[in-house]
């Protein structure tokens, strides 16, 4: 979905070793797509704006803490 959206080389620097790319809040709204980003809503009960900012502050380093080997598991 990220390299779909024009995302992919953040989303990479995530799972590589190496320092993480930002992502801001809109544009991973584009990448996770308005499907997704309504289901996390509302299982989160956190508003769209408050889910995004979140994310895209955390979303890097829980992708890179879960991809240790700098790839996706199998």
């Amino acid at each position: 979905r990220f390299h779909n959206a024009g995302h992919g080389q953040a989303a990479q620097s995530w799972v590589n070793h190496g320092p993480n790319q930002e992502i801001a809040p809109h544009h991973l709204e584009q990448a996770i797509g308005p499907d997704v980003l309504a289901t996390l809503t509302q299982r989160t009960g956190l508003s769209r704006d408050e889910l995004l900012a979140r994310l895209s502050k955390n979303l890097p380093n829980a992708v890179d803490q879960y991809t240790p080997d700098g790839r996706l598991p199998a």
